[in-house]
């Protein structure tokens, strides 16, 4: 979600997390880190008062973007056969009724 997110623009921190939502300052902190040290993500910061930094993909973090359309395409096709295998799933394991 963050690399789909910076596929539109640079952005900083808080719009990650507004534009996300349901991720904690923590996990997106640590996903961020992770995606820099990868070489995914670059991270600019900018000497102002107060601070400002932005997070933007590299080159290599772009060359995901068509994989992931791709990845987004085949979840939605195959989401009700997914669905289904799920709920016979949870038939198959429920606990046994008294």
């Amino acid at each position: 979600m963050i690399v789909a997110s910076l596929a539109k623009e640079p952005m900083r921190f808080n719009a990650l997390m507004r534009n996300i939502g349901g991720i904690s300052h923590r996990m997106l902190t640590l996903t961020l880190r992770s995606l820099e040290a990868n070489g995914l993500v670059s991270r600019t910061a900018y000497a102002t008062i107060p601070p400002k930094v932005e997070y933007d993909l590299t080159e290599l973090g772009r060359s995901l973007i068509g994989p992931l359309r791709g990845l987004a395409v085949w979840a939605t096709e195959k989401q009700h056969v997914m669905e289904q295998c799920r709920l016979k799933h949870e038939q198959d394991n429920a606990p046994a009724s008294r």
